[in-house]
């Protein structure tokens, strides 16, 4: 039984990408899903608001994706990441789901490294490279860029790091067989849901998100710490499962200590279940 649990690998693999009036960067994202060597996934854009060029995008990036791809569509009322992934989660139906945020470009091997790390009981926090003004203002325009940017060897990943196009070099990088993945279980600092894949059925047991948190911030460390505390461990997805983070102005924060503060109740607190998480919610019609 526990060997056939340990061998358990995602079936659909649900992707799910948060978006907010920036579709020239969302259709980068979804042209970069759509070249995945592996392609028994579908993708819903979590989009908390953004007005007809969003949905336009989508609609016509419909026409050509060859996996399932739906819109699920929440009205602006200010920072609602958490709540937008939620209801992005109940449009969803895989059994695996992976946060991706819709300025995080991703390599063609992507989703066939993060099914090969998902693993029943652990949850997976990939990693970013950060890309520079400049740079995300070459790749941005093109498709055909940024495939061939994504697609590049590591020598051409080196020249961009030396002009400063790419703030780290290391996500580009494979670690050798055997790297200690597992070195970090409970460390919930640094699991970004730019970047982050949980099993639904681990997901909806601490009832998702905590709608708690609106505006900027924390509502990421809220879930890992959740997730870790119902005993759901943290596995590295740093080197294989890493994203390309366009560059873009930092966004408001003027609900940043109140963030800061639900996040320190909820560390102090024994509770797994968000606040307000996922249930509240209903399905889109």
């Amino acid at each position: 039984m526990m060997l056939a649990a340990m061998r358990k690998k995602p079936g659909l693999i649900s992707l799910i990408v948060t978006t907010y009036e920036w579709p020239q960067a969302l259709l980068r994202v979804l042209e970069c899903l759509s070249r995945q060597r592996d392609d028994n996934f579908e993708i819903i854009v979590g989009d908390d608001g953004s007005g007809a060029a969003t949905a336009e995008a989508i609609h016509q990036f419909q026409r050509s994706c060859h996996v399932p791809l739906r819109h699920s569509w929440q009205p602006h009322q200010g920072f609602r990441a958490a709540e937008s992934r939620n209801r992005a989660v109940l449009s969803s139906r895989g059994d695996y789901l992976i946060f991706l945020d819709g300025d995080c470009l991703a390599r063609a091997d992507f989703l066939s490294a993060h099914r090969e790390l998902a693993e029943p009981g652990w949850f997976v926090a990939g990693n970013r490279a950060l890309l520079s003004q400049r740079f995300t203002a070459r790749l941005l325009p093109s498709a055909e860029a940024v495939a061939d940017w994504s697609a590049r060897p590591l020598g051409g990943w080196l020249g961009a790091r030396l002009r400063g196009d790419i703030n780290r070099l290391t996500p580009m990088l494979h670690p050798p067989p055997g790297w200690q993945r597992k070195n970090r279980p409970r460390e919930w600092r640094g699991a970004k849901t730019c970047n982050l894949a949980v099993w639904r059925e681990d997901f909806l047991k601490i009832d998702g998100f905590d709608e708690s948190y609106v505006g900027w911030g924390h509502e990421d460390a809220d879930l890992a710490v959740r997730l870790i505390r119902s005993g759901i461990l943290r596995k590295e997805g740093r080197f294989g499962a890493s994203v390309l983070h366009l560059w873009h102005a930092a966004a408001a924060r003027q609900e940043l200590s109140s963030n800061e503060q639900r996040l320190a109740e909820v560390l102090a607190a024994q509770r797994t279940r968000a606040v307000l998480g996922i249930s509240r919610e209903r399905p889109a019609a």
